[in-house]
């Protein structure tokens, strides 16, 4: 399971979802230069920014979470220094994100747009 304590890296750069388990592994150590079975999270997010897939190692293997928004983009935080290929964030943050909140931080991170209060109409998309 995911622990409030697993280090989170989200890529910095856009990753081609296609990929499964291996592939998403690799991305994690070729890419990120971290070490996809140490117990940490991995966030990718597609080129258009409204996929997310989120990788870690469990102690008995693999483990992917794939999540389409219908409306919006993910919002990662950037690189602190130029060529930086993750950048560290808090469960808290990665939860946030999932349930489609805005996450105030220096670095934004969050889902834009914000989901309609129970008050607002919702209409399907055309």
């Amino acid at each position: 399971m995911i622990s409030a304590k697993m280090p989170i890296y989200c890529a910095t750069s856009p990753v081609d979802l296609r990929r499964s388990f291996d592939g998403l592994a690799a991305a994690a150590k070729e890419t990120l230069g971290k070490e996809p079975q140490s117990g940490a999270l991995f966030l990718f997010v597609n080129k258009a920014g409204n996929r997310l897939k989120a990788l870690w190692w469990d102690r008995t293997g693999y483990c992917v979470l794939y999540k389409r928004l219908e409306r919006g983009v993910f919002r990662f935080p950037s690189a602190m220094r130029a060529g930086d290929t993750s950048v560290a964030i808090e469960a808290a943050e990665f939860a946030k994100i999932l349930e489609g909140l805005d996450v105030p931080r220096a670095a934004s991170v969050g889902v834009v747009p914000r989901r309609p209060a129970a008050t607002e109409e919702v209409t399907a998309p055309a």
